[in-house]
């Protein structure tokens, strides 16, 4: 596909880095020279300086002819003026990136009336993805598909963990609980296990299960925690509002900790709920006469990536909350995954996987086509929701029939309302979701996973 990118900040960025790797023809435009060079210097990318809502601008970067155009400058206004006029001037599907809260209930009325395909609120986003954490807090991450009826579930094997030195095959007979290991993420390896696999302290394990199943396997390797109560958020920025108004809506109790006097005011307006407290989040004293000491929930939030590390680190030493730390900058994964950070929340991440997983779904399917898409261990595996919408070759045969790809996992079937965590005998039906777990390849529909 031909994609034209507004907007070359860190979303930006993320979205040439990997709609780039995935073959299409991109182009970026942003008026900053510098972010421009950087990424036509770093990927196979054109670029155009300029404003993405001049229409000759568009037409330089080839408008006419694009597929798609995604405008995620830090601008809503602007980001939906730019769809306006590619869409007048060509035939191009659009997605805009919109955050002010203000039109968070306008996503439907938007998306109709400025004809666009898709509408993405990173912090809204990220927000929901700390909540299921919280909701949650036996696993690191939780990935959801089925419209929140499956979920995958990470943890990680910490010392001591009758996991350790435990042959996958063993583990119904050992912990007598019903569950399916997904992935397993060793150091820079990426592993889809068989029956010899042997589980190690440190190795990040996802599973699904049934929510009934998952508890009671989580209870059973000592992880288990029950749902949090009340959390101190860091920060007062846009995922904080998002997430605490979540949170109270579900019953938590919420702190929220804002260095700006302004922000503590809006704050408190938008949310009477919520405790909010002017300070600086970094001092320890302060911290602690907000009981961070007996937190449950502890989300590191600010803007600063390195603040929001030492907070979590901070918190991990002084509390048994559980931590979440948003990065939005630093990119030295390898080393920010050996921190004790909890969770971690890349907010532009998840905005590059929804934007993708649109782009796959929009490549024509006949029998399925990608509902959910999300990238495991930096983009080395991917997580993937197919809806089977009729009749194909692979359906209504037993999986142990099939011919699967090397390093591929029918992780879920989601049928009727029931969750199928499936064995050989179990079968793909038409109207299914079926959740597909692989590694070293990438699919846009359910029939690539087969051997040719």
């Amino acid at each position: 596909m031909d994609i034209i990118i507004v907007g070359c900040g860190k979303v930006g960025y993320t979205l040439a880095e990997q709609l780039g790797s995935e073959s299409h023809n991109i182009t970026v435009i942003d008026e900053n020279a510098e972010k421009v060079e950087r990424i036509t210097d770093e990927m196979d990318a054109m670029g155009i300086i300029g404003n993405g809502i001049s229409h000759q601008v568009l037409l330089d970067a080839g408008i006419k002819t694009a597929h798609l155009l995604i405008a995620v400058t830090g601008d809503d206004e602007k980001n939906l003026l730019c769809c306006v006029i590619a869409k007048k001037t060509g035939r191009c599907q659009t997605i805009a990136r919109i955050r002010n809260p203000i039109y968070i209930s306008e996503v439907d009325f938007l998306k109709k009336e400025f004809g666009l395909a898709m509408i993405i609120n990173p912090e809204l986003t990220a927000a929901r993805e700390i909540e299921r954490i919280f909701q949650f807090p036996s696993a690191i991450r939780v990935d959801s598909f089925a419209k929140g009826h499956v979920e995958l579930l990470h943890f990680r094997v910490l010392s001591g963990s009758p996991l350790i030195q435990l042959k996958l095959s063993k583990l119904p007979q050992t912990l007598h609980t019903n569950v399916l290991v997904c992935t397993v993420i060793r150091g820079d390896q990426v592993i889809i296990p068989n029956g010899d696999f042997e589980f190690e302290e440190n190795d990040v394990v996802s599973i699904t299960a049934t929510r009934r199943n998952s508890l009671e396997f989580f209870s059973k390797i000592g992880v288990m925690k029950t749902r949090v109560k009340n959390a101190i958020l860091a920060g007062g920025g846009k995922i904080s509002y998002y997430l605490a108004k979540r949170l109270l809506d579900s019953g938590i109790k919420v702190t929220i900790i804002e260095v700006k006097r302004e922000r503590c005011e809006v704050l408190s307006e938008l949310l009477p709920s919520a405790t909010i407290i002017y300070g600086d989040a970094t001092d320890q004293t302060l911290l602690m006469q907000q009981g961070l000491a007996n937190a449950q929930g502890f989300a590191a939030l600010t803007g600063v990536d390195e603040e929001n590390i030492l907070l979590s680190l901070y918190s991990n030493e002084v509390s048994n909350a559980r931590t979440v730390t948003k990065i939005n900058r630093i990119s030295f994964n390898n080393v920010i995954d050996k921190l004790n950070l909890g969770s971690i929340i890349y907010p532009r991440v998840i905005t590059s996987d929804y934007i993708v997983k649109h782009v796959r779904s929009t490549s024509y399917s006949q029998n399925s086509n990608v509902e959910t898409l999300y990238k495991l261990a930096g983009g080395k595996a991917e997580a993937l929701e197919f809806t089977i919408k009729s009749e194909a070759d692979f359906t209504n045969i037993p999986l142990q029939d099939l011919s699967l790809r090397k390093n591929t996992l029918i992780c879920c079937i989601y049928r009727r309302g029931k969750i199928i965590i499936p064995s050989g005998s179990d079968r793909i039906m038409p109207g299914d979701s079926v959740v597909v777990v692989l590694s070293g390849y990438r699919i846009s529909n359910i029939t690539e996973i087969l051997e040719t």
